[in-house]
């Protein structure tokens, strides 16, 4: 569109300067040739050539007008194009990567004696969601497990003698990948008395790795709104 239009403004402004010059050429022509045409012939060309050359004034100026339109249509498209980039990694429907910290659980090896409970060896589902919600309040802005990237309605669940996440199996060792400031999100990990420091306690293997930079994948589900719908009423001042 944008082309185009310059395209035309070229021709036109080239068809109005030979306009302007035949008009040119036309009234200051040898006086003794004018001398032999009717002053009514003279008068009706240059009232000819006046208005061609104003109506193609009109069309380079509606020309341009149209130009500057494209121009301010192209600045918005990109705008929007921006801010439905922006609104689609915040919700993880855009792969991305950045600083970070990579954490490894693994179930314990410890040998287990009759009185325990083999469970507490075992990495389960509410472990890894405990986990996740410790690196979100460190401010963790994405975050993946073993490269399942967690949305707004992720279900991190027991299945049976499996971990479901989105709806996909996932088995130990479980890699939590987050994206944030990594010291930040170390320290909220390592707090002592937490969560991993328990986890380890029952010789779960806790690994917390700082990274300069990791890559985590897009939300490869389908998000589907049943019963909420854009509140569109305004509210009350």
């Amino acid at each position: 569109m944008k082309k185009e239009a310059m395209l035309s403004i070229a021709l036109v402004s080239v068809i109005l300067g030979f306009m302007l010059a035949v008009q040119f050429k036309t009234t200051s022509a040898n006086p003794n040739n004018l001398s032999a045409m009717r002053a009514q012939d003279l008068t009706l060309q240059l009232d000819k050539v006046t208005k061609e050359r104003d109506a193609l004034a009109d069309e380079v100026a509606s020309l341009r007008d149209k130009l500057s339109q494209a121009s301010k249509h192209d600045q918005a498209m990109q705008v929007i194009s921006q801010e439905l980039k922006t609104a689609n990694i915040l919700a993880g429907l855009e792969p991305v990567k950045g600083p970070g910290v990579i954490v490894t659980l693994t179930d314990s090896s410890q040998p287990l004696v009759p009185s325990d409970n083999p469970n507490l060896y075992l990495v389960h589902d509410q472990d890894l969601l405990t986990v996740v919600n410790e690196l979100r309040s460190g401010g963790a802005e994405a975050i993946a497990i073993n490269e399942q990237r967690l949305v707004s309605n992720s279900e991190i669940r027991c299945a049976g003698t499996t971990i479901l996440v989105n709806t996909t199996k996932i088995a130990p060792p479980f890699v939590i990948k987050a994206i944030g400031d990594p010291s930040v999100l170390e320290s909220s990990l390592r707090i002592k008395g937490g969560y991993l420091e328990t986890l380890e306690n029952w010789g779960v293997k806790c690994q917390v790795k700082k990274v300069d930079s990791i890559e985590i994948p897009e939300y490869k589900g389908t998000l589907r709104f049943e019963f909420a719908v854009p509140n569109t009423n305004e509210k009350a001042e």
